[in-house]
């Protein structure tokens, strides 16, 4: 049988999670959220990961969200129950320590983008199409996405978007602020794998630390997260990576950073 979530590691160091529900439009089922929940804990337990990349199988769709036609049998309690299950799921996602880049390889809608809104970096494949489309079906985003999108692109677009059930563009959503970036259609994967490179090059235990600053520090006052800045600044200075960083630098060649 095949799993519903894949899992493997490239380039060294980053960690690849492919939803593997193609022909259900890689809905999340409660099946993938729980194969979903194990891989994220061996992630956390994986000291060499400093990069994942969460992806979709295929080329249509990342996530239509909820596994409608699982929905369609559970009674009023289980659909409270499943809904909170898959806002867990996402919340586990964004504690990820290390960077996470959404990789959209097709459209995601409802919790498909919910997920990725949890990431950390957005990436779309050019002709896809985004939307929170819940109120569509008398429901509302239950899974962070009221939240998420206002912190992130503001009060007025995410209030547009999520009352007329509007599906925008990959364009349209760089506008926005939702994605980081839109590649071409062509080796779209490989294109997001050479983005992480970019970012596994850098210090392991800086980036942790750097996501934990701006993740923590934003629901702070300005006087709160510049003292949680420093203290996460003060971790880095006995750190080896520090010191090799500096050598480096003088001696004019790439860093090897060791994550501690």
């Amino acid at each position: 049988m095949d799993k519903n979530v894949e899992f493997k590691i490239v380039k060294d160091h980053i960690g690849l999670i492919t939803l593997n529900r193609e022909k259900a439009a890689n809905s999340l089922s409660k099946s993938l959220l729980t194969e979903l929940n194990l891989v994220i804990s061996k992630i956390n337990e994986h000291s060499k990961i400093n990069c994942v990349i969460i992806t979709g199988k295929g080329d249509r769709v990342f996530s239509a969200g909820a596994d409608l036609k699982e929905r369609e049998t559970m009674n009023d309690d289980e659909v409270i129950e499943a809904v909170s299950f898959i806002g867990e799921t996402i919340n586990n996602i964004e504690k990820i320590k290390v960077p996470v880049i959404a990789a959209l390889n097709g459209s995601a809608f409802g919790g498909g983008l919910e997920l990725a809104l949890a990431c950390d970096i957005r990436i779309g494949k050019e002709n896809i199409s985004l939307g929170l489309t819940e109120t569509s079906l008398a429901i509302i985003p239950g899974a962070g996405g009221t939240q998420r999108l206002t912190r992130l692109i503001g009060v007025g677009k995410a209030k547009a978007m999520i009352f007329s059930s509007k599906r925008i563009t990959a364009n349209q959503a760089h506008e926005y602020g939702i994605l980081e970036a839109v590649y071409s259609d062509e080796d779209f994967l490989n294109q997001v794998i050479t983005y992480a490179e970019k970012i596994i090059k850098n210090g392991p235990l800086a980036l942790k630390l750097a996501k934990q600053a701006i993740n923590e520090g934003i629901n702070l006052s300005l006087e709160e997260s510049l003292k949680l800045e420093h203290e996460l600044y003060k971790q880095t200075i006995p750190s080896g990576d520090r010191k090799e960083g500096l050598k480096a630098f003088k001696e004019k060649r790439k860093p090897e950073y060791k994550g501690s």
